[in-house]
């Protein structure tokens, strides 16, 4: 069966045609039939959401004022506080206003002149006292122009579920009110705010420590307005010399009275751009590291330098370019971390920012507490007040789906409880084939002896599972040298062809042992077998393999399963044809994701995954495509394509027709009804993302047949970063042993909006710290379907995850997604094909140049496409 056809005419992927398709349709609403969902076991939790009132909303007036600073030099919040203790009592009239940082100042009444320009002399910088004895720049003129009036009656908007541009912005400048006074107090970062001060400072290490902060934000929602705020913790770098940071990087037993290797070099390079350094000393100049080069210094020190053959930091001041060596220079003292953390850093990091929902809850209303927002003088004068209790909400638990089992196992149907189940007494409903594999060992300290041991054992859990596993591997173990990975794994693979080729087969399985700390290598090994030999591996540390144990067998074994074509467990609603939305028609369920490079890699791409299910009604089995596209470019771009062939007229391709493609091979169905779940795109970038891709799927879906047109169903998934909810501790029916609100808890009232389809769901169960929450968006919604029963759908497909046994934060196909863009990273091409330098050497410009190129992905070899090798 086939079902190819294509549209030759006039089919553009522009701007244009996507807003035509799009005309005819309306975003999706709350559903009609009730506000909110009704299945589940009613309950109340508390959010860490905190009500807020206006003195008079509805005859309140804020006034926006347009701002400019010249000279313009990245100190305009120090010369708007000196304007304000200038001229607040004469040229302001006695207003206080508040100040966003940039364009936009807002005050509670008129102020007396509708354009004015003040001349503002800065003799000091209050929050940055090294910078304030070298000012070049003291004169400053503020220009400040009437721009707006805003009503705060137009915040009833929010609450009639009607917003618009007046609501909006009425929001925004009580946002910028309640923020003034911490922005004044606090180092803000990434919309949080940090001090020292706020909380036990725990070293990481020798040069980075964490430091305790808060999120505050004003939203509106069903129960009005409401503070968010919630605690935090980051990684600052210690004010420390800069060859001690160095050092740090690079292990402090690898001396620096040497040159550095290239890999040394970009490493401390990528470390050091961006940041602030002083030179020891002399803590009155700040600079900004440039780059890092191999220059003489140009800038004359009183030092005698140690370490000649280190390069020097290429730095701006002032508009000036100079070069300073590095042990001359020191941090500057307050700067967020902003690079990736390796496992160690990150570990410790985690250890401080987990707490448990008790510790947590009361941090957070000690935090309410220390910022005193009733003494706080903006807001007494735009006359805000903030209650100081937790926001009690309604919330529902839903059910837990039975799953089915093989029925050769003692247990057929099992009903998890508190979002876990084990394998044990079951087997895999359909169970893979590994009929040919073999071992290949990478860490010297995993002996011959341990490795095959390990192997039979896995073996053995893999055939009590429920799998076809073959006893002996094609091949004895081979042993291999880190640095040989690509040579190691080619040898093999034809070593092992050689014995089955002419049988007509091909080796299923690879196993592979790494060292605990392995770098790239693991990386490496994953891009080798998926795009160069189309080859199925599966990664051990040396731990394991070393410490094994039945549970970790068994969780190894679920994922070899998955990624040979079987089936773990599936829904016994999806068997008996009860799933919600999915029993009545065919239907392909989507993930999708995009990966952007980490802060210091700005010259890689960003990767868009896009995975969909292959099977109905049982949705548990996906197949992934994936796509570069320009760094930290959101929508994704590869779902629909239309090329000019000079032989073929005008074609069409991209994820998702070759996904419907697909899914008609595996079922003989075309699919009536899509569900597209979209992870990761901010509320900014959710007008262009819908646009886009919306559009996109449905041009996929109008060059597959002139009569084509399933009902496309599109929501974003998004991770509530600072939204969380905390069960009623003396009610045991609301929370789970950690004291955390039990998997499945949903919240669609009171803190979502007023009048669009969305929800909060905790599906998962946690064992440290406190759950988030991720938020659901019904952007489109053409299925019509009931908030309850789509609630009840999406928390299910949380229980049919390929890789553990127990639900998980997030639907199916969207981890799914996470996994395929993650490890597409591994497919960027390598800057240097070898044996011993692929992961070590240092670029050549057209291999830096070839990673933030559209195409740079290596390909996946066609024979892994339908499989779910990424798990």
């Amino acid at each position: 069966m086939t079902w190819l056809y294509d549209r030759h005419h006039s089919l553009k992927h522009n701007k244009a045609e996507r807003q035509a398709i799009l005309s005819t349709y309306r975003l999706a609403k709350r559903p009609n039939l009730s506000s909110e969902g009704m299945i589940g076991e009613s309950c109340i939790v508390r959010t860490n959401c905190f009500s807020v009132h206006l003195e008079s909303l509805d005859d309140q007036t804020i006034y926006e004022y347009d701002v400019c600073v010249t000279p313009e030099v990245g100190i305009n919040r120090a010369v708007i506080r000196e304007l304000v203790k200038q001229q607040k009592d004469s040229g302001l009239g006695g207003r206080l206003p508040a100040y966003d940082g940039r364009k936009r100042l807002y005050t509670s009444g008129p102020l007396p002149f509708d354009s004015h320009r003040f001349l503002v002399l800065l003799d000091s910088i209050e929050d940055s006292p090294e910078e304030s004895r070298h000012l070049r720049v003291r004169d400053f003129v503020v220009t400040l122009k009437f721009a707006a009036k805003i009503s705060l009656w137009t915040l009833r908007k929010f609450r009639g579920g009607k917003p618009n541009r007046e609501s909006r912005a009425a929001l925004r400048a009580l946002d910028v009110v309640l923020k003034e006074l911490p922005t004044a107090r606090y180092t803000q970062f990434a919309g949080s705010f940090y001090s020292p001060n706020l909380g036990e400072c725990r070293q990481l290490c020798k040069v980075l420590e964490s430091w305790r902060g808060f999120h505050q934000r004003i939203q509106a929602t069903q129960m009005g307005l409401q503070l968010n705020i919630d605690v935090s913790s980051s990684v600052f770098i210690k004010p420390v010399p800069v060859v001690d940071y160095v050092a740090q990087l690079l292990n402090e037993d690898i001396l620096l009275d040497r040159p550095l290797c290239s890999t040394e070099f970009l490493k401390i390079k990528e470390a050091l751009e961006g940041l602030k350094v002083q030179i020891n000393g002399n803590l009155f100049n700040t600079y900004h590291v440039q780059d890092l080069v191999h220059q003489a210094a140009s800038f004359p020190v009183n030092f005698s330098i140690q370490y000649p053959s280190l390069p020097c930091l290429k730095v701006a001041h002032f508009g000036e370019t100079i070069f300073l060596p590095l042990e001359v220079c020191k941090i500057a003292e307050g700067q967020c971390h902003q690079k990736q953390l390796n496992a160690k850093h990150m570990a410790a990091l985690l250890q401080v920012a987990r707490q448990p929902p008790n510790e947590r809850d009361y941090n957070i209303l000690q935090t309410v507490h220390q910022n005193k927002y009733q003494e706080d003088p903006h807001a007494k004068e735009f006359g805000i007040k903030i209650e100081e209790k937790l926001v009690s909400i309604k919330s529902r638990i839903l059910p837990a789906p039975w799953l089915k089992f093989h029925d050769s196992g003692e247990t057929t149907e099992f009903l998890p409880q508190l979002g876990i189940w084990n394998m044990m007494h079951k087997k895999m409903i359909n169970g893979g084939r590994v009929k040919s594999w073999a071992c290949v060992n990478f860490c010297w300290s995993v002996r011959e002896y341990a490795a095959r041991n390990f192997c039979y054992d896995l073996g053995f859990m893999c055939r009590e599972s429920g799998m076809v596993f073959s006893v002996k591997p094609v091949l004895p173990l081979v042993i291999a040298k880190p640095g040989c990975v690509e040579s190691a794994l080619r040898t093999l693979h034809d070593d092992v062809m050689d014995i089955l080729r002419p049988q007509g087969r091909k080796l299923d399985l690879l196993i592979v042992i790494l060292p605990n700390n392995n770098g790239s290598l693991y990386g490496d090994v994953k891009r080798i077998c998926e795009t160069d030999i189309g080859l199925i591996s599966q990664c051990c540390l040396a731990k394991h393999v070393l410490k094994m144990n039945k549970w970790y067998l068994a969780s190894v074994a679920l994922k070899i399963n998955a990624k040979m074509g079987g089936r773990n467990t599936v829904l016994v609603d999806a068997l008996e044809m009860r799933l919600p939305h999915v029993r009545d028609t065919p239907t392909i369920v989507f993930g999708a994701h995009v990966t952007h490079p980490h802060p210091g890699k700005a010259n890689s791409s960003s990767i868009a995954a896009v995975v969909a299910s292959q099977d109905w009604p049982e949705v548990t089995k996906y197949a992934g495509l994936i796509s570069v596209q320009a760094c930290h470019q959101e929508s994704i771009q590869g779902l629909f394509k239309v090329q000019d062939d000079p032989e073929r007229g005008t074609t069409t391709s991209g994820m998702i027709k070759e996904h419907l493609m697909s899914f008609y091979r595996a079922t003989k169905r075309k699919p009536g009804r899509i569900i597209f779940y979209r992870d990761g795109v901010s509320k900014g970038q959710l007008p262009q993302a819908l646009m886009h891709e919306l559009g996109a799927i449905k041009m996929a879906c109008a060059s597959m047949g002139p009569d084509y047109n399933p009902l496309v169903t599109y929501v974003v998934l998004q991770k509530c970063r600072h939204t969380r909810l905390f069960a009623d501790y003396y009610n045991a029916n609301t929370h789970d042993s950690t004291a955390n609100i039990r998997a499945g808890t949903v919240v669609d009232s009171n803190i979502c909006q007023p009048n669009q389809f969305d929800f909060y769901l905790c599906s998962h169960r946690s064992t440290q710290g406190t759950k988030r929450p991720r938020y659901y968006h019904v952007l489109w919604d053409e299925n019509d379907f009931l908030a309850g029963s789509f609630q009840e759908l999406t928390n299910y497909l949380c229980y049919t995850s390929a890789t553990c046994t127990q639900s998980i934060s997030v639907v199916a196909p969207v981890h799914c997604a996470r996994l395929l863009s993650s490890r597409a990273r591994c497919y960027i091409k390598p800057r240097s094909i070898g044996d011993s330098t692929s992961h070590t050497s240092l670029p050549s410009e057209e291999d830096s140049s070839a990673a933030s190129e559209t195409g740079s992905l290596l390909p996946i070899k066609d024979n892994l496409k339908g499989a779910m090798f990424f798990c």
